[in-house]
């Protein structure tokens, strides 16, 4: 049912994703849809917990490789997953339904929780969001503004800048 309902915020959008229509998708009574999720800001936020169920590269313990890895596994999930539209979907809902806003908030931290643990070690505050922002933001912007998701050569591109802030300490 929960897969039925990010099918239907993909291809309707956040206003269609309703009980009585996971119910129809999923092929399942409304009253089942009902039972599991009476509330439907609870069915919202169970569907997008789906997405922290996503795999993710498997450190290897060479800092640059695994940041290229997971950068790949999230370019992956951006195709696969349709997340440039689950995205997009999830930052106007949460303006204009601010109740939405937890939501984002967690579906945002869990999908950054494997740059942000990788790099904690070598940053901390405003340089650590930084980083994440730069490498998060190369796949995000690419899909979104550009339609299109960034090439190998800009992944590890954008990694080295986020290495090169590394090895320069703050001013």
């Amino acid at each position: 049912m929960l897969r039925a309902a990010i099918e239907i915020v993909i291809a309707d959008g956040l206003d269609a994703l309703t009980q009585p229509n996971v119910a129809r998708r999923a092929g399942y009574s409304k009253a089942t849809v009902y039972t599991h999720w009476p509330d439907r800001l609870d069915l919202i936020r169970d569907a997008f917990a789906l997405f922290g169920e996503m795999p993710h590269h498997e450190p290897v313990g060479d800092l640059r490789a695994d940041l290229i890895g997971e950068l790949h596994s999230f370019r992956r999930a951006m195709k696969q997953h349709r997340l440039d539209r689950v995205l997009a979907v999830l930052a106007e809902g949460s303006t204009a339904q601010p109740e939405l806003a937890p939501i984002r908030d967690r579906f945002v931290a869990d999908g950054e929780r494997p740059v942000r643990s990788l790099l904690a070690p070598h940053l901390r505050g405003a340089r650590l969001d930084a980083a994440v922002l730069m490498l998060s933001g190369a796949i995000v912007h690419a899909a979104l503004m550009h339609g299109e998701l960034p090439t190998d050569a800009i992944i590890a591109r954008t990694v080295d800048t986020v290495m090169a802030m590394i090895e320069t300490p703050p001013r």
